[in-house]
């Protein structure tokens, strides 16, 4: 069970998370700095990351900051190569900064808008990879762990921007996961549920025009919460770390949902792989 994990694997480690000033960025950065590694938190506003810096710091962690915008190559490039020098190599990266985008139907939304989601999420998470990965292939080791949604798996009118571009990150992971089996680079797509942190939060705190779309996105939001149908930050970050220590790299490139039991997926690798699934369904 995903509450029993031994967090030892990360000890020394060095992790990357992007969107890491705050939300769901924030407490992962947190978790994986508890259990042992040194954590680079990265995103635009340097405000928000050294309040995440002070809160690791005061805990005895340790973890430095970055600001980089995942969406522009030059940033993510020499951002990336300066922690590097500064910190050491990348152990572990952490594909976390997100948005919602817009919603609407496809044919009402700004087309800009529309794409820049695509191009935090899929452009965001390609450029960090590339970043971190000559290194990880070079030295045979490393863990990507990118966060996505159930929505990347299962349709969602009026939310297609965000839909859309985390199926395209859950397809990325699959694919880069067969580029870097044989280099000892484990990569997964990694679903941490509905939590009151992050852009569930924003969910929660969302005023728009009754009958709106988006109203509407956000009153499904709430009664998801309302039904008992969310995670508390902590199982979520829990899990993580388990996955970020090792406890399932026999699954690489495969859809994890905190709701799996990584113990029975583990145990059923073999199957798993011979049948080439990507979602996987056995539940804690």
């Amino acid at each position: 069970m995903t509450e029993q994990i031994d967090p030892s694997g990360l000890r020394g480690q060095f992790a990357v998370v992007t969107g890491g000033g705050r939300g769901i960025g924030r407490i992962f950065a947190r978790a994986l700095a508890a259990a042992g590694a040194t954590v680079a938190v990265i995103g635009r506003a340097m405000d928000d990351l050294q309040e995440t810096i002070r809160q690791i710091e005061t805990a005895g962690g340790r973890a430095v900051a970055a600001a980089i915008d995942v969406a522009d190559r030059a940033q993510v490039d020499d951002g990336f190569a300066r922690l590097e020098s500064t910190v050491g190599s990348v152990d572990l990266l952490v594909n976390n900064a997100g948005l919602w985008g817009p919603i609407d139907d496809l044919w009402k939304v700004d087309p800009e808008d529309w794409w820049q989601t695509m191009e935090v999420h899929v452009g965001g998470t390609f450029r960090c990879c590339r970043a971190v990965l000559p290194g990880m292939v070079q030295r045979g080791a490393g863990r990507i762990v990118s966060i996505v949604s159930h929505a990347g798996v299962h349709r969602w009118p009026t939310c297609s921007a965000y839909s859309v571009s985390k199926a395209a990150v859950i397809k990325l992971m699959e694919n880069l996961s067969f580029e870097t089996r044989r280099q000892g680079v484990s990569v997964f797509a990694f679903h941490p549920g509905l939590m009151a942190a992050g852009l569930g939060q924003q969910a929660i705190d969302m005023r728009a025009p009754e009958g709106s779309p988006s109203a509407r996105a956000a009153s499904w939001i709430r009664s998801e919460f309302a039904a008992g149908r969310s995670v508390s930050p902590e199982r979520a970050a829990r899990f993580l770390v388990g996955v970020a220590a090792g406890d399932a790299d026999r699954l690489s490139g495969r859809y994890l949902t905190v709701f799996d039991d990584l113990r029975a997926l583990q145990a059923r690798a073999e199957d798993i792989a011979e049948g080439d699934l990507l979602t996987l369904g056995l539940r804690d």
